[in-house]
């Protein structure tokens, strides 16, 4: 082991702060200046391996557990020897592209491991990878561009670590790539306008440090899961988002610092089931156009700057099961509690919608003016609440859908392997995430003779 690495591991054992790793992190993780510098592993010439693929994982896994500073469920202790498919969370699976006898890392997944290290530069070895997870750890430091090398790369889950540095736009040369999950880190910059012509199924960012605003060519994207929450990305919502209605399930843009309007286009996302605008410095009023949003379950306007009335059109949603629109400015009457009511009426409570019953409802209370609520709505009133507190830009709770749930902390228990990604079956979904992982790509023959070429 050279001598400045040796320093590094036991400068963090001198200390558990995370200040220190910080700062490890920063000295030993790969920097544009050398990120594609790798180490000098020695392999023994007397070492067997099954292919010369495996030999290259043996490498990249060496290099990669020489790189971790703690792992205190000792995932990574048995990495030792030839047999590389015998690591504990890396899984083998026979490569498409030769001989079906040909065994490769296809898979690997450290979730929940609470490893603290970072990614070398030997990750780019691993070029049969297709799914790679290590969210819950503790890595840092920034991603390193020899990711340009997995080009069968289709899962990349990089959530709840300590990644620092822009956007890693390596990402956006995999072509294979589907599903990308970099939430709960540390990266900033913008958000590239390039991310939206990829052929992804879902993009998780929230919980970073992102700015500049959304790209205009949002629309462009083919994602069925946007989630951006808790940046600070302000500026508009691009009206392009109405070319996104044939694919976007769930869009949630919670607490971004958005400024403007909502663009009358966001009528045209006849699929969508989720659309939460929350915590942001959103005005001007509800477009009626949210009335064609006819797969919508979950709508979530609070804590904005809304005026105007609410269109009648939101309380004919067929599929509405929330609406909350609590601490903005709409004017007017706001509907009519509902006749038996889910939960109390209570000062400062947020406002629910909750599916119309038969019948009239009850008239309002008294302190409510007396025009009218939109016709369909059953919903229970805020109390004396229409205009948001000097506090309403609060941080926001997380929302209880299923795709924005925080990561779970870190179990001691081993990663289950997962199927083949060279099968033609579904991969189980990510751990607190309702959104299932997409299938891997269909191998083409025009695939499999450029890397049997290769």
């Amino acid at each position: 082991m050279s001598f400045p690495r040796l320093f590094l591991i036991l400068l963090l054992l001198s200390s558990t702060s995370s200040f220190f790793l910080f700062r490890i992190c920063l000295a030993a993780s790969p920097f544009p200046s050398h990120e594609d510098e790798e180490l000098e592993i020695v392999v023994d010439p007397n070492r067997r391996f099954e292919n010369p693929r495996l030999r290259e994982a043996y490498i990249a896994l060496q290099a990669w557990k020489a790189a971790i500073f703690s792992d205190p469920f000792n995932f990574t202790a048995n990495w030792n020897g030839s047999d590389v498919c015998s690591y504990m969370g890396v899984f083998c699976a026979r490569s498409p592209f030769n001989s079906p006898s040909l065994r490769v890392v296809a898979s690997i997944d450290l979730n929940h491991a609470d490893i603290a290290g970072y990614l070398p530069p030997e990750i780019g070895r691993l070029t049969d990878l297709a799914i790679f997870h290590i969210n819950s750890n503790r890595f840092c430091g920034v991603v390193p561009s020899t990711f340009r090398r997995l080009k069968l790369l289709y899962e990349v889950d990089l959530s709840n670590n300590r990644f620092v540095g822009n956007f890693p736009k390596v990402f956006l040369s995999l072509p294979k790539l589907k599903y990308l999950d970099l939430r709960f880190n540390e990266f900033e910059g913008s958000v590239p306008s390039k991310l939206f012509d990829k052929d992804l199924d879902a993009i998780f960012l929230n919980d970073n440090r992102f700015q500049f605003g959304i790209p205009e060519n949002l629309g462009n994207s083919p994602v069925s899961v946007l989630v951006f929450a808790n940046n600070d990305l302000g500026g508009c919502i691009p009206g392009s988002i109405g070319k996104m209605g044939k694919t976007l399930n769930e869009i949630i843009l919670m607490n971004d610092n958005l400024t403007g309007c909502l663009p009358p286009q966001i009528g045209m996302l006849k699929n969508l089931t989720v659309f939460d605008v929350s915590f942001n410095h959103l005005q001007g009023s509800l477009p009626s156009s949210i009335g064609n949003m006819k797969s919508l379950e979950q709508l979530n306007v609070a804590h904005n700057r809304f005026t105007g009335v609410i269109p009648s059109s939101v309380c004919q949603l067929p599929n509405l099961q929330n609406f909350t629109y609590s601490f903005n400015y709409f004017s007017g009457e706001p509907p009519t509690r509902d006749e038996n009511p889910v939960a109390p009426a209570t000062p400062g409570a947020p406002v629910e919608y909750y599916p119309p019953k038969k019948g009239n409802p009850p008239p309002a209370p008294e302190y409510y003016h007396a025009s009218p609520p939109p016709s369909g709505c059953d919903i229970i009133p805020p109390s004396h609440h229409h205009n948001p507190p000097s506090w309403h830009h609060q941080t926001p709770p997380s929302p209880t859908y299923h795709s924005y749930a925080v990561p779970p902390p870190p179990s001691p228990s081993p990663p289950t392997p997962p199927p083949s990604p060279y099968d033609n079956t579904p991969l189980p979904p990510i751990i607190g995430v309702s959104y299932a992982s997409p299938p891997p790509p269909e191998l083409l023959a025009s695939d499999r003779a450029s890397a049997a070429g290769s």
